[in-house]
Formats: C-alpha cells, sequence, structure tokens
C-alpha cells in the first residue's frame, strides 16, 4: 500500500517538476520586436488579402490582453487616466446621425476675424468657422476634427494654426502672423464628427483590422499563424511578451512546431467590411475627407513690417507645446523654440557628425533621415548588412571622420514585410544597452503602427521608453537625444480606418505630454507637414526632410548665440 502511496508522490512530483520545466522552456522563448513604417505608395496593399486566420467579431477586450492585465503603479494609473482625459473627444448629442445630418464641409464656411484691421508681425488673426450639414443647416454639436495653416505662395511661407472647438458647430483658429506680405488662410475638413465616432468605436472594439504573422520552421516542415498584441481566445497561443519590457505579443500556436521555432514576423493584411453601409458614408474622398472649406469673404490679409524688429529675433524657450513651434520661410522651416542652422553643404554635416555615433530608433519616416544622410554626404557609405530593402537593420560610416549612423526599425506591432525575428527589437531595450556621452546623438519615432490599437498599448511602449530615456540621461548626461513626431498624411476611405490623421494627432498629444519636462529635443514633424504646400504624404518629400535634418542637427551642434 505504502509503495502504492510512493508511486503516487513520486509521479505528482514528476509532474510537477515538468510543469515548471515547460514553464520555464516558454517565458526564456520570449523574443524581442522591432517597428517600423512600409512605403508609402504601399502601405495598403495587402488590403485584399483575406483574412483566413481569424474571422471571430470582437467587440470587447480579451481577458489576457496585455493591456487590460497592466500592474500599474498609482502614479501610472493617473498619469494613464490623465492622459486619456486630455484626449477625450466630443461626442455628438445622439448615438446614431443620418449622413444628411452630418458635417459637409462644401455647406460650411470661414470668416476672418475683422479682416480690415491693421495686421502687423507678431499679432495673432483670429478666424471662425461655421460647420453645417448636407442640408445647409448649421451644426450644433462639435467633434470635427480640422487642420489650418496661413501661407503665402510666392515666399514659400507657411505656418499651422491652433483649433479651438467650441462645441456648438463653431471653431475658432488661431494664427500667429510671422511674415510681413499678403497671407491666405486655409482650413480644411479632415473627417466630420460622425467618422471621428466610428474611428473610436475601431480602435476600442477591432484592435486586429491590422493583422500580423510568422513563421515556424523545422527541418522542412514549416507553419504560418496569426500574431497580435492579443488574439480571440479558444485557441492555444505562443506568448513572446518581452521578457524586460513587459510588451506583450502572442501567436497562435503551430498545429506541429514548438513556439521555439519562429523565424519571422511580417504584416498579414488589413480587415475588409469593418464598417456598416451608413458608416461607409461619412469616409467619401471626395466628400468629407479632407476636403476645403471655403471663405464667406476675403480668405487673406496684410501684414505689415514689425518696427525695429522681426519674428527671427523673437524669444525661444523649447516647448514641445508652443503653437505654433515654427513656420516655413523661403522654404526653409524657422523654428520658433530653438535656433536653426541650415546644413546645406555636406562638409556642414560631416564638421557637426564628426567623432559621433548616431542611432535612429523607429519606423519608416526616420528611416527617412538615414537615407536622406547616407545621399547626401559623400563620404557616408552604407555598410551592407545584408538586411532586407526598406526593413533594416542599416549602417553608414565615415571612416575618414569617424562617423557612424545606424538605423534599427521598433519592435512589434510593425508593419513590414518580412523581418527575422533575431532581429525584432525594442526600442527601450537598444537604449539600455548603449552607453550614451557627448559623441553619442539618439533620434525616435513611434506612432504610425499604433494608430490600430487601444491608446493604452500605445502608453505602455512609451513609458518603457522614456524610463530607459531616464536611465541613460542619468549615466550619461551629455547625450543627445531627440524625439522626432508624428505627421500627416495623404487620405483615403481605407486608410483612414487603419492610420487616419485624426489617430495620429491623438498618439501625437500623447507623447509630447509624456515626454514634456525631460531633457529631449522635439523636431516637430506634425507641423512642418502641415504648414508646407506640397500634398500630405506619410513620407514626407525631401525638401521637408531636409528641414527636419537641419532642425536636427541643430540640436547635436547648437549655434552659438
Amino acid at each position: 500500500m505504502w509503495r502504492d502511496s510512493f508511486r503516487l508522490q513520486l509521479f505528482c512530483l514528476l509532474m510537477a517538476v515538468l510543469a515548471v520545466v515547460v514553464l520555464v522552456h516558454n517565458f526564456f522563448q520570449l523574443e524581442h520586436l522591432d517597428d517600423d513604417t512600409v512605403s508609402g505608395s504601399n502601405w495598403i496593399t495587402e488590403n485584399n488579402v483575406q483574412h483566413s486566420l481569424s474571422q471571430t467579431d470582437k467587440t470587447t477586450r480579451k481577458p489576457y490582453c496585455g493591456y487590460t492585465q497592466q500592474t500599474l503603479s498609482k502614479r501610472e494609473q493617473a498619469e494613464q487616466e490623465s492622459l486619456l482625459a486630455a484626449i477625450q473627444w466630443p461626442k455628438p448629442p445622439d448615438g446614431k446621425i443620418a449622413f444628411a445630418e452630418s458635417t459637409d464641409p462644401t455647406h460650411s464656411d470661414f470668416v476672418i476675424v475683422k479682416p480690415s484691421r491693421f495686421f502687423k508681425v507678431g499679432d495673432e488673426l483670429e478666424v471662425l468657422v461655421r460647420m453645417k450639414d448636407f442640408q445647409g443647416k448649421p451644426k450644433q454639436y462639435g467633434g470635427d476634427y480640422l487642420q489650418a495653416r496661413i501661407h503665402s505662395p510666392e515666399l514659400k511661407a507657411g505656418a499651422a494654426g491652433r483649433i479651438v472647438d467650441c462645441h456648438n458647430g463653431l471653431y475658432k483658429v488661431f494664427f500667429t502672423l510671422l511674415w510681413p506680405g499678403e497671407v491666405k488662410v486655409s482650413v480644411s475638413l479632415v473627417h466630420p464628427s460622425e467618422a471621428i465616432q466610428v474611428l473610436l468605436r475601431l480602435r476600442e472594439e477591432r484592435p486586429d483590422r491590422v493583422y500580423f504573422k510568422s513563421s515556424f520552421k523545422s527541418g522542412r516542415y514549416s507553419e504560418t499563424t496569426e500574431c497580435n498584441v492579443c488574439l480571440p481566445a479558444g485557441l492555444p497561443v505562443c506568448n513572446f511578451t518581452d521578457l524586460y519590457t513587459g510588451e506583450p505579443w502572442f501567436c497562435y500556436k503551430p498545429r506541429k512546431l514548438s513556439c521555439a521555432s519562429r523565424i519571422n514576423h511580417a504584416k498579414g493584411g488589413y480587415l475588409k467590411g469593418l464598417l456598416t453601409q451608413e458608416e461607409s458614408l461619412f469616409f467619401q474622398s471626395d466628400v468629407n475627407i479632407k476636403r476645403p472649406i471655403l471663405s464667406s469673404g476675403p480668405d487673406s490679409v496684410i501684414v505689415k513690417p514689425k518696427a525695429f524688429t522681426d519674428s527671427s529675433s523673437m524669444s525661444r524657450a523649447e516647448d514641445p507645446t508652443a503653437s505654433p513651434s515654427g513656420y516655413y520661410y523661403e522654404d526653409q522651416w524657422r523654428s520658433r523654440t530653438h535656433w536653426i542652422h541650415n546644413f546645406n553643404k555636406s562638409d556642414d554635416i560631416t564638421e557637426c557628425l564628426q567623432g559621433k555615433v548616431i542611432h535612429l530608433f523607429g519606423d519608416s519616416t526616420i528611416r527617412q533621415w538615414f537615407e536622406y544622410l547616407t545621399a547626401f554626404v559623400p563620404d557616408l557609405v552604407e555598410f551592407n548588412l545584408g538586411s532586407p530593402k526598406n526593413v533594416g537593420p542599416f549602417m553608414s560610416v565615415d571612416l575618414k571622420h569617424n562617423i557612424l549612423v545606424k538605423f534599427r526599425c521598433h519592435g512589434p506591432p510593425i508593419r513590414f514585410s518580412t523581418v527575422f525575428s533575431s532581429e525584432l527589437r525594442y526600442i527601450a531595450n537598444e537604449l539600455n544597452s548603449i552607453v550614451g556621452g557627448r559623441n553619442t546623438v539618439i533620434a525616435i519615432t513611434i506612432w504610425s503602427h499604433f494608430s490600430t490599437f487601444p491608446v493604452e498599448v500605445y502608453i505602455r511602449r512609451l513609458r518603457n521608453i522614456r524610463r530607459a530615456v531616464l536611465q541613460l540621461l542619468d549615466r550619461s548626461p551629455k547625450t543627445s537625444i531627440v524625439i522626432r513626431t508624428a505627421n500627416v498624411q495623404e487620405l483615403g476611405p481605407e486608410v483612414s480606418l487603419f492610420n487616419s490623421d485624426w489617430y495620429s494627432f491623438q498618439l501625437d498629444s500623447v507623447m509630447r505630454k509624456m515626454f514634456s519636462g525631460i531633457a529631449v529635443h522635439f523636431v516637430d514633424a506634425w507641423e512642418m507637414s502641415v504648414a508646407h504646400y506640397l500634398p500630405h504624404n506619410l513620407h514626407p518629400n525631401e525638401i521637408i526632410v531636409k528641414n527636419q535634418i537641419d532642425a536636427f542637427l541643430s540640436y547635436v551642434c547648437p549655434l552659438q548665440t
């Protein structure tokens, strides 16, 4: 009898040990992932791919999703609640609005307040925007998403405006007049308030509308499964949550292979059929997506020079919330937060970067910086790492002047073509491996690939990056760290559901708040794309990138003033 009891106890002990071994094994399979954006013209090319891996409708967050299982300190919880409150968007008074009662940019208009008054450089210009529906009736509530700028085409000058929602169908737009001459006003409706409610619903209920995949391989046998920040319950999953940051990532477990056999990560595709027929009416390219709102009177004012001084001598104090943060004049960006030197010659860049290591982390919008520097500086030669095109990592070297420029994309979610699992890294982990110092320069951007997820996912990612930034500055305070903000892009009905400027604007607002008060610098790519005369593009034109580089390098090599 006692032998049977002993055997039973031994069997239970062995099973317990085996369970621990399996748990530890799975734990150490966690892999680091990276992040980058896709090429501008084909970022949605896989929209026609059938989503065969999971057609389950998810309208609520699943219990094991990482962003619902975060363990936050009281301070982190308070910060998250404050951030979410700050980006709350006005809602229509009624739950469902008919298309005919939604905002129509054609019926809407704007007027310049006191257009005939005497304006001089430094004054504020106020514009009143009046929204109407498709029946020509004034709107009685707010929540429309607008973009506005002033510009002087002959001077290649432009600046963004500050928009205030009066919550009654009226919007006030404020512009600081920063150059003399005739200054025109342009206002556009990006999305009506009714479309914003659809975007809100999709962000909370359909974080799977961009889905991902990974291949698993052993010998000649391979399998591909779906992956995401969270997955519908019911099937076994591989838990690839990052060991150090706690960033969640899951793939459905292959039927025959182990989780350890994963070899890559890739964008899977984009879901279709996300909208009802009525909702789709709010997303029409020539009707209510990025449509101009015209003036019912004068659309320009004459600005006189300011006596004794000009806008270039205005005091500068770095503030990521300054509005506007800068403006274009003769196609050159003039920041109002720091002095910018124009690096028009390759020798100027070489002199600035001599002896330095430059780390560029993020998506393809900061990969543009790597591409610009490598193409513009003759002695900076790209070293062939055998990396996939547009994916990276990439590295350029100038041995003569001891310059090293590196690009690495951020971790998942990342809508890239195939990335090897071994090359997937989180920015926070990469920062923790950098010694830093006066010859170390770091630039970071991370936004576009998070637009389909609840904002809590983005807040967690930024919190990890911010923690690593603070630790790096603590051990090496001379390290230069620059944050590149988000930028606007061209929008159509499909793109709006995944990468709307409104999503980017919300994420950008969160990022600026989370990094304010820290010894980092900002390159305001947002205003640099809104204020420019060129069409909006996910990957801005070279002249805009050049101005971004000038702003970036002016932090690295500040002018002696």
